[in-house]
């Protein structure tokens, strides 16, 4: 009698259907659509000007019935955290140590000042006002610093509640319509002031908020102001490690106690995301990153960014924005305005001495 040979066994390795590959195959559903509303988003921009993260923000919103969704929860979970992570790192791409020392040791005190008091007003303001001292850090950050980056960077080392992202979405929509604003007004102001080409890129690229917004407001004014504004912005941006640090240690403790240790493990101190935009920073100093090399990153960053925000949009809502009050707002329109007299009194003692 004929018998047939024996049927092998597959074994659980990479070649089984689904093995490993489940978790990535998870998440493409989710960030497949974060990505084509960011493809939307970036469109809109192109064509008829305007922000593209605020555009990528409300494209988001509109769906916001998917982000329960089972197929594309893990996805855009995925982008409003991973994939943020990773644009906040590679911003650090487009700093390098020599535009830093090229500002001159007065430009970058009056810089350090209003950053560091800018973070004291929205702290104490916040308390003020009935918001956690996290929601105060946060929103004085964002100004203080580089706009949504800055909120999407320092919003990763805050403990968490469930009101966490609802906040930090109010942050990034009023913080950028805000900077738009000011793109339109600070180069009035630095005409009005008759204010030469150095004193004007300082008071722009150390304001306004979105570095983009920066870049629109300097070169409508001549070269030399864009220039300058764009140097000055830089360096704010660069402040933004050693902020996350300080955040990160300041509400350390809160931070663990809000994380399951069952679950996950301690979050570190110095997150991932960091230690990539500090390396980043040190090869473009040292001449070690190619130009093509640092273009390419920068919009990777920019791209990861704008993928994050539509997450956080699809995880939000118009009624949970309307939910948040006035109180966020006024909070970030008076640290706008404080950094704003802040920079123009020191422009204008800087002048008189």
């Amino acid at each position: 009698m004929k018998t047939s040979p024996p049927v092998m066994k597959q074994s659980n390795s990479w070649l089984a259907p689904g093995y490993r590959l489940e978790p990535v195959l998870n998440l493409l559903p989710g960030t497949a659509l974060a990505a084509v509303v960011a493809l939307a988003a970036t469109f809109v921009s192109t064509l008829h000007g305007g922000p593209q993260l605020l555009y990528a923000l409300f494209f988001g919103v509109a769906f916001h019935f998917l982000s329960q969704d089972a197929k594309t929860r893990p996805g855009i979970e995925f982008c409003a955290r991973g994939v943020l992570r990773l644009g906040v790192g590679l911003l650090g791409a487009r700093i390098t140590a020599s535009q830093i020392a090229g500002l001159g040791w007065a430009t970058a005190l009056i810089v350090i000042a209003a950053v560091v008091t800018t973070l004291l007003c929205g702290a104490c303001l916040g308390r003020r006002l009935g918001m956690t001292r996290p929601q105060g850090v946060l929103s004085g950050g964002s100004v203080a610093i580089c706009g949504a980056s800055a909120a999407l960077a320092i919003s990763a080392v805050l403990p968490r509640d469930k009101h966490s992202d609802r906040f930090t979405l109010m942050v990034v929509v009023t913080v950028t319509v805000l900077s738009t604003v000011a793109m339109v007004l600070y180069p009035l102001v630095a005409k009005l002031l008759h204010l030469p080409p150095e004193l004007a890129g300082l008071f722009i690229g150390g304001t306004i908020h979105d570095v983009a917004q920066v870049v629109g407001a300097g070169y409508t004014i001549d070269q030399a102001t864009g220039d300058y504004a764009t140097i000055v912005k830089l360096f704010r941006v660069s402040m933004l490690a050693v902020v996350v640090v300080v955040v990160s240690s300041v509400f350390k403790r809160q931070r663990e106690a809000a994380t399951d240790e069952s679950v996950a493990k301690k979050p570190p101190l110095v997150p991932w995301f960091l230690w990539v935009f500090v390396a980043l920073v040190v090869l473009n100093s040292a001449g070690w990153m190619p130009s093509a090399t640092q273009h390419s990153l920068g919009d990777l960053s920019r791209g990861c960014l704008v993928l994050a925000i539509a997450a956080l949009g699809m995880k939000t809502s118009f009624a949970q924005l309307a939910n948040a009050g006035w109180r966020p707002f006024l909070l970030l329109l008076v640290e706008t305005l404080w950094m704003a007299v802040f920079v123009l009194v020191a422009i204008g003692l800087r002048s008189h001495y």
